[in-house]
């Protein structure tokens, strides 16, 4: 039984996903403007993000006085 509502579930699922998402009609103005704003947004350089520390050891954080700086220390190993 179990079996059946899944494959059911999944089904659907699948039926929902492989429809195309409507667009609407684009006008040719709007798109002539995109072109000239992508630029500076190029000069801005791309964001480098931060290194994971998950494997790191945050037992230091644990030194802190109170809770609150203890989260904040070891949020940055998360």
């Amino acid at each position: 039984m179990k079996h059946i509502v899944f494959l059911t579930i999944t089904t659907l699922a699948f039926a929902a996903w492989a429809q195309a998402p409507k667009e609407p009609a684009k006008e040719p103005a709007k798109e002539m403007a995109k072109p000239m704003a992508e630029p500076a947004k190029q000069a801005a350089g791309p964001k480098i993000p931060k290194p994971r520390r998950w494997n790191e050891d945050a037992r230091h954080c644990l030194e802190r006085p109170s809770n609150t700086e203890i989260i904040k220390c070891a949020e940055e190993f998360l």
